[in-house]
């Protein structure tokens, strides 16, 4: 693949939230699930969360949802475009998520990838990520109306 020479790394503006969920779908990061609209609009809501998108070409062709939560950094949706992978956007974008998150003094980022996404777990060990060794256990609860 051709390198990226030109993205220009930036927080999601509203403008471009359908082409952000576009790339989720296309990149196959998008669960039936997770609403995607409501995932950016909850990261959106406070200093603690954010979305940040590559554009390149005038196009978003990567992203990152980076959080904290005063302890942990966490990333999702880290997501390139079929046609730009491969070309250093992945590791440009996560590079931002984690520029972003050293500004609020997180130390420690984590980031959850699906145990059969072999491809995703070694671009993630390219990158100095470690397999934990711990059990993610999950419950989804009401929100409080």
């Amino acid at each position: 693949m051709p390198a990226t020479t030109d993205p220009v790394i930036r927080e999601i503006r509203d403008g471009d939230i359908p082409a952000a969920i576009a790339l989720w779908h296309a990149a196959g990061v998008a669960r039936p699930w997770n609403d995607p609209e409501t995932d950016i609009a909850f990261a959106r809501r406070g200093p603690h969360g954010t979305v940040l998108v590559a554009e390149t070409g005038g196009r978003i062709a990567a992203t990152a949802m980076a959080g904290e939560d005063g302890h942990r950094g966490w990333v999702y949706y880290v997501a390139v475009a079929p046609e730009h992978q491969g070309g250093g956007l992945g590791r440009a974008v996560m590079a931002a998520a984690e520029a972003w998150l050293a500004r609020r003094g997180v130390w420690k980022v984590q980031l959850l990838v699906r145990a059969d996404n072999r491809p995703a777990t070694r671009f993630y060990e390219r990158l100095g990520y470690r397999d934990t060794g711990a059990v993610c256990l999950q419950k989804v609860i009401a929100p409080e109306a």
